[in-house]
């Protein structure tokens, strides 16, 4: 199971909120931070704006926050929020494959069910349990109040 750069760059996004809640965080900071592009961060914040992970604050003295409690944001869901698993298997792709072997192929149901494993066990986890008393996290992450 391999997850996408965008789920990735997310749970990075997701970290660094919960590790500065004192704080809005910016995408330039985030950036700076992660040494990631600015242009994929805020795809990404956008994103999980929209799935309502994360709040966004306009304006001079603007930027990110968590939208809720970091122990109620599930890591499974999250990934399944933005990974697209419709290109899994070519099988997948609800009929848009080629694939000559799929009316009698049983990969696929045992590939759907590794997925869903994969997911159970993230979902397992909360933003808590990556953040809350992860000294060494917490070092690498927080910034001061400026």
């Amino acid at each position: 199971m391999r997850l996408t750069l965008q789920t990735d760059y997310a749970l990075r996004i997701l970290m660094y909120l919960a590790s500065n809640q004192h704080r809005l965080v910016t995408i330039a900071d985030t950036s700076r931070k992660f040494g990631i592009s600015r242009n994929h961060l805020m795809k990404v914040a956008h994103m999980l704006a929209t799935h309502e992970y994360i709040e966004t604050v306009r304006g001079r003295s603007g930027g990110l926050r968590l939208a809720k409690p970091a122990r109620a944001i599930n890591i499974g869901k999250v990934a399944r929020d933005l990974e697209n698993d419709n290109g899994f298997l070519e099988c997948f792709q609800n009929g848009k494959g080629n694939c000559l072997i799929v009316p009698t192929c049983r990969l696929k149901g045992l590939m759907s069910a590794a997925l869903q494993a994969f997911y159970t066990s993230l979902e397992r986890h909360t933003l808590a349990d990556l953040t809350v008393g992860n000294r060494v996290l917490s070092d690498l992450l927080v910034e001061e109040a400026q």
